[in-house]
């Protein structure tokens, strides 16, 4: 992919080549949707995308389309799970969402990376990852040993998240 301008982002300690701002909402205030995705069996879930990058002040909307999902923040307040958000950054948790079309929203302003998660299918790897601003903060770090091992190789890179701004799931249908 021939990049047309090249900056240079510290992260973690290591320099990665990434292209010029590229995100799913170029201004903020914009809303992002975020489909919460299933296949008619139930065997398949995820989030689709499964990771963006926006600016701050970006709405994100998950919506329902088949089967009982949540979005999580990956927060000790939700769950005790580990921190993968923003330490500034407020934590949310959805509740379970049950009807098709049924919605939740938050605005992200806090500049970094946020993984996240669906209560009943963290397990079978339905996570996603969102990139506001420059990335920074927990989310940055591998996911450690107490992420199921299916979520952790669900996780796109952020690296890859910031050059094409948004990532698509992949198996889930059109």
């Amino acid at each position: 992919m021939r990049l047309a301008r090249r900056r240079f982002l510290e992260l973690g300690g290591l320099v990665l080549a990434a292209p010029a701002f590229r995100p799913a909402a170029n201004a903020a205030g914009r809303v992002v949707e975020i489909r919460m995705r299933s296949d008619p069996e139930g065997a398949h879930v995820g989030f689709d995308p499964i990771g963006v990058h926006v600016r701050p002040g970006t709405t994100l909307r998950w919506v329902v389309e088949a089967n009982v999902h949540t979005t999580t923040a990956y927060h000790p307040r939700n769950g005790g799970h580990p921190l993968r958000i923003p330490e500034e950054a407020e934590p949310w948790d959805s509740g379970y969402l049950v009807e098709p079309g049924q919605a939740f929203e938050t605005v992200l302003t806090v500049e970094g990376v946020y993984d996240y998660y669906c209560t009943p299918h963290e397990a079978a790897g339905m996570v996603g990852r969102i990139i506001v601003g420059r990335p920074g903060g927990p989310g940055l770090r591998p996911p450690d040993e107490t992420i199921p091992p299916a979520a952790r190789a669900a996780f796109p890179s952020v690296v890859r998240i910031l050059e094409e701004g948004i990532v698509r799931a992949k198996g889930l249908g059109p």
